[in-house]
């Protein structure tokens, strides 16, 4: 399997402190190391790498807690359009708070100058609302589009 996908280097049927052992070897030769796992057996190993991504939604609760992300089924093709989506929602939040807080920066300028009077100062906190969760409404179509 691994040979079909261009992996050469694969650790099959390693015990929990084995798996760490060989995770620190290739911290100290790579930097940063993300570990795969499903089971009990591979809770120490993903708590330890840079990034636990766990296989199954339906799998053992320690090892769904230990991981930084969770694929719902054992599908590993799924990883790849995970870390585009976590790319893609990360840049609409870095979108959302800027432009959220720069209106709301802007507003209160103009409000403490006392170009604004109260209502419109209400208005455009409750419309920078609005807008921002429009936009993160964007992460849904990220998924159509992809597919």
């Amino acid at each position: 399997m691994a040979e079909a996908v261009g992996i050469d280097q694969v650790y099959a049927s390693l015990l929990p402190a084995e798996k760490l052992n060989k995770l620190t070897e290739l911290k100290q030769e790579y930097g940063q190391v993300v570990m795969v796992g499903d089971g009990i057996n591979d809770s120490p190993a993903l708590a330890q790498a840079d990034i636990g991504v766990a296989m199954g939604g339906a799998g053992n609760a320690q090892v769904l807690e230990t991981a930084d992300v969770v694929l719902m089924n054992d599908d590993l093709s799924q990883l790849p359009f995970a870390v585009r989506l976590s790319a893609h929602v990360n840049h609409l939040i870095r979108q959302n708070v800027v432009v959220s807080l720069s209106v709301k920066a802007l507003v209160a300028a103009a409000a403490m100058a006392g170009l604004t009077p109260l209502w419109m100062a209400v208005f455009a906190d409750i419309g920078i609302s609005l807008i921002v969760t429009l936009n993160g409404f964007r992460a849904l179509r990220f998924e159509t589009e992809r597919a």
